[in-house]
């Protein structure tokens, strides 16, 4: 009996822990990610929603400007990058409508740091293995896809992926493109701009598909992003 117990009150831990690391609306995450402001969430809603508008203030109460919005506010995983943030301490809260008129909006949150390697990347991320040969020997491992969009390449309101890299034109970028079920899809071998517009026809087809930043040949953030049809509401 007391067996079971023991199992029960660790799956709830482990359930309320896993659940914690996620922002579902109305709570929001805001993170300031070397710099640029990343806010994310997680769609519980049952009910449809039409829109999700993305807003900032200077002050918590009022004065609130939209900055942006979502091409799928449907997505249970969703969240955007406001590249161009004039303050990195300001207020976010997001505007979510309903389909039938209703709305509500969510929690207000300020930035936190993230105080994670850059860009959740390959560096100091190691496991120890033992060989009977030459005793523990750090092995890297591959950097896990974050639950938060990427600052460095996503996709614009007209569903053209971007690639923004502010020093791409001083070092070695790399990008790898993956379909969802992580097949190769195409490579751009040097990024070269700084701002880098990809048609979305390049991706045939709508859906998610994965990407791999590399930096002199290193791994340096990957992650994930949606093409979705066009016309799609909101």
């Amino acid at each position: 009996m007391i067996k079971y117990f023991l199992l029960f009150f660790i799956s709830c831990i482990s359930f309320c822990f896993i659940h914690a690391q996620q922002a579902a609306l109305p709570n929001i995450a805001v993170k300031n990610i070397n710099n640029k402001i990343i806010v994310s969430w997680v769609n519980d809603y049952t009910r449809p929603i039409a829109t999700l508008n993305i807003q900032r203030s200077y002050d918590s109460l009022k004065n609130y400007k939209t900055v942006g919005s979502v091409l799928s506010a449907q997505s249970r995983e969703n969240g955007y990058a406001d590249a161009n943030a004039p303050y990195n301490k300001m207020y976010y809260r997001i505007f979510i409508a309903f389909e039938g008129g209703s709305y509500v909006y969510s929690k207000i949150m300020r930035p936190i740091k993230d105080t994670s390697s850059k860009n959740n990347v390959a560096t100091n991320q190691f496991r120890w293995l033992y060989n009977s040969d030459t005793g523990f020997v750090q092995k890297p491992v591959k950097p896990l896809i974050p639950s938060y969009p990427s600052s460095n390449i996503f996709t614009a309101k007209d569903n053209h992926l971007v690639i923004n890299l502010f020093d791409a034109t001083t070092k070695n970028y790399s990008v790898k493109f993956f379909d969802e079920a992580y097949n190769f899809l195409f490579e751009i071998k040097r990024v070269k701009e700084n701002l880098l517009i990809i048609e979305k026809v390049n991706f045939v087809r709508t859906g998610w598909f994965n990407f791999e930043l590399y930096e002199s040949g290193e791994l340096i953030e990957k992650n994930k992003f949606q093409i979705v049809r066009d016309g799609k509401k909101l």
